[in-house]
C-alpha cells in the first residue's frame, strides 16, 4: 500500500479534556471525505527540528470513521516532551498541521467472533473510542468487549462519562477503568490483575483442562503495561497471534 501524501489541516476546535490532555478537531482543507479505519494513525509535521525523527509526533485518531473530512486527536502534554510543548503552546483554533495518513494496522477485523480485551494506559485510550463507536454507529456483530483503561488519578480519565454511557448503548461491552494511585467508586491498582480474573472466571466455568474461551486482545498505551500484559496474556494460555499491540512513547 503507497505511503499517503502530505495534506494540510486547519484546527476547528479544541476541548481541554482533561488538566493535561486536550482534544483537537482538525477539518483537511482540500478533501471532503478523510477515510481511514478505527484504529489507524496520523503523523504531524511539526516545526521542531531539521530530521524527520525530530519533527514527526504521530497520533492516534480518536475519532470514529464518520464520511467527513474532520477527525479527533486526543493529546497530553509530557513532560519535556517537545512536540506536544509546541502543540499546547504554538496550536490555537485555526491553526494549521500538516498531516500524513492514515497509517497503522492496528484495526478490527471484518469479522469479530472472539471476545475482544481492550487494554490500554491514558491516551492509549483513544484508538478504542474510535473502535467502539464504529461498531456501535454499524452495528459491527461482536462478542464480549471488555475496556480495560488504567490511569493513575480520577482526573486523568478521559471521555469517562461518555464510555461509562456506552454500557447501555453497545450490547455486550464492559467499560472497566481502575486508578494506581487513587481510591475511588471504582476499581483500583493495575489492569493486569481485571483482565486476569475475568479470564479465570471464564476458565471456571468450562470443564477442566478446556482452553479459555477465544479471545484477541489489543493492546495500547505506554511500554512497560505493554511488555508486562503481553507476558501475562502468554501465561494465561493465549498465543502470541492473539495480541495487536501498539506502543506510546
Amino acid at each position: 500500500m503507497p505511503i499517503p501524501p502530505w495534506q494540510t489541516g486547519t484546527v476547528k476546535k479544541i476541548i481541554e479534556e482533561t488538566h493535561n490532555t486536550r482534544r483537537f478537531f482538525i477539518q483537511f482543507d482540500d478533501i471532503e471525505c478523510f477515510h481511514f479505519r478505527a484504529g489507524q494513525f496520523i503523523t504531524l509535521d511539526l516545526p521542531i527540528g531539521d530530521t524527520p525523527s525530530k519533527r514527526w509526533r504521530s497520533y492516534s485518531i480518536a475519532s470514529a470513521p464518520t464520511g467527513t473530512n474532520v477527525i479527533e486527536l486526543l493529546i497530553v502534554l509530557l513532560e519535556g516532551g517537545a512536540g506536544s510543548t509546541y502543540i499546547f503552546n504554538e496550536i490555537k483554533e485555526g491553526s494549521q498541521f500538516i498531516i500524513r495518513g492514515p497509517l497503522g494496522l492496528f484495526t478490527l477485523p471484518e469479522m469479530i467472533d472472539k471476545d475482544l480485551y481492550l487494554i490500554c494506559t491514558g491516551t492509549g485510550v483513544a484508538p478504542f473510542r474510535s473502535m467502539l463507536f464504529e461498531m456501535l454507529n454499524h452495528h459491527k456483530p461482536h462478542q464480549e468487549i471488555f475496556l480495560i483503561y488504567g490511569c493513575r488519578t480520577k482526573k486523568d480519565l478521559l471521555y469517562y462519562e461518555e464510555l461509562k454511557s456506552l454500557e447501555t448503548k453497545l450490547t455486550g461491552f464492559s467499560y472497566m477503568p481502575t486508578l494506581s494511585r487513587e481510591k475511588w467508586e471504582g476499581r483500583t491498582g493495575y489492569v493486569h490483575s481485571i483482565y486476569q480474573e475475568i479470564i479465570e472466571s471464564k476458565k471456571s466455568q468450562c470443564s477442566s483442562g478446556q482452553p479459555p474461551s477465544p479471545a484477541t486482545f489489543y493492546l495500547c498505551g505506554w511500554k512497560f503495561m505493554i511488555i508486562d500484559a503481553r507476558q501475562k496474556i502468554l501465561e494465561l494460555g493465549f498465543d502470541k497471534k492473539d495480541i495487536r499491540l501498539e506502543l506510546y512513547g
